[in-house]
């Protein structure tokens, strides 16, 4: 999907097509959004009754900006008129702030979100029955038995996903068409947004290896830096590498692996069904927090994260045995500790037990910016035979504290 959440934010705000926005920082507050216009419109032509019917007449200039933004927020995405100064995912409010200083700033609606992926994914399938779901904006998709999916390469068929999702939602998406998931992940960004690019095995060094090696979904920035140490900047430049060089100076797994998509291999099935490993939910503070001068306001958060770990385990029918937490200091160095159960659970009560038993392993003197709990090892609810053991005590590593952070009571 192009830019999925702005895209969602654009069709709730419309006034706002063609102009740099960014979503992140905070929930929404759309009450401040409501005062700000009851105080410049005190005749009343604005109330709680008619302002969600009225969101596309919200002057633009009422829409906060992100210039001037203080805080730890990150931009989860941007609009392309955004992208064009600078700004992306994953980058700090604050540096987006000095990039694009008159970008709108939205909050994050992820229920908004949730929805339409559902809708874009229930679509899809309609036509194309074997798809893998990739996430909240992402599928892969096997055509190869699809009547008439041949078409112009397959390109007939992309048209009509394509206008099937706008038609239904009023969302663009751009799609890449290759003989195999990797290809097609590189190719499907060629040409956003709403663009259909179809690359051939014969293309593969027109089109695929003049890429930086960065563009391979699994070369993650550590490894481009040490390709780039070796003089490789190009998928090219990595496929003319032998392959024992690659296993040398990389791993036996993942040496081959660089070889193989270097040159366009893979053979990795679309997957229908596929089971999650873990989940988790973490949270950066908009200022650091000490664990004792900020111990209630941690606790509260702490909790949180488990409850919230534990429903979205509850909704999506999981249960795990392995509970971590994750924890950055001010000095950006992160750190996880986990702990691995004998039994199954899904319970909020259980998990923030176990996660402040991880939490007496990890030094909490120092100030943190992020905190996060997790749970792994995940099985079908009901599925796993019970037994009568709670958890299975790990090695402790106990740092000097005057107080448990968070009690497990």
């Amino acid at each position: 999907m192009d830019a999925f959440y702005a895209s969602c934010e654009l069709l709730r705000y419309p006034q706002l097509k063609g102009l740099p926005v960014v979503i992140g920082g905070g929930r929404r507050k759309e009450d401040d959004l409501l005062s700000k216009l009851q105080a410049a419109y005190p005749e009343g032509d604005w109330t709680e009754d008619n302002f969600t019917d009225r969101l596309g007449e919200i002057p633009v200039d009422f829409f906060p900006r992100i210039e001037g933004y203080t805080g730890r927020g990150v931009i989860t995405t941007a609009t392309y008129a955004a992208r064009q100064f600078g700004v992306g995912s994953a980058m700090g409010l604050m540096k987006a702030a000095k990039l694009c200083p008159q970008a709108v700033l939205l909050p994050v609606d992820f229920e908004r979100y949730r929805h339409f992926s559902r809708t874009f994914k229930s679509i899809i399938t309609e036509i194309a029955p074997v798809m893998q779901d990739r996430g909240v904006d992402e599928v892969y998709i096997d055509f190869t038995e699809v009547p008439g999916g041949q078409r112009e390469g397959g390109r007939v068929l992309a048209r009509l996903i394509q206008k099937s999702i706008f038609d239904a939602t009023g969302l663009t998406c751009s799609i890449g068409v290759a003989p195999n998931k990797l290809i097609a992940k590189m190719a499907s960004e060629f040409n956003k947004p709403k663009g259909i690019s179809i690359v051939h095995e014969a293309d593969l060094q027109t089109l695929i290896w003049p890429l930086a090696c960065r563009k391979i979904n699994g070369v993650g920035p550590k490894a481009d830096e040490k390709l780039k140490g070796f003089g490789i900047h190009t998928i090219g430049e990595l496929a003319a590498r032998e392959q024992h060089w690659l296993i040398e100076n990389f791993g036996k797994s993942y040496g081959a692996w660089l070889h193989e998509a270097a040159w366009g291999r893979d053979d990795r099935p679309v997957e229908t069904e596929s089971e999650p490993v873990s989940m988790s939910r973490e949270t950066t503070f908009e200022r650091d927090l000490h664990a004792v001068r900020d111990r209630e306001e941690l606790g509260a958060v702490f909790t949180r994260l488990c409850e919230q770990v534990a429903a979205d385990l509850q909704r999506k029918g999981y249960e795990g045995k392995t509970i971590g937490i994750k924890l950055r200091y001010d000095n950006f160095q992160a750190v996880t500790r986990d702990q691995s159960l004998t039994d199954y659970t899904a319970d909020a009560k259980r998990i923030r037990q176990v996660a402040g038993q991880c939490l007496k392993r990890v030094d909490l003197t120092r100030r943190l910016r992020l905190l996060g709990v997790r749970v792994g090892t995940l099985v079908k609810a009901g599925t796993a035979a019970p037994t009568d053991k709670g958890y299975i005590a790990t090695e402790e590593t106990p740092h000097e504290q005057t107080e448990l952070l968070f009690p497990d009571d």
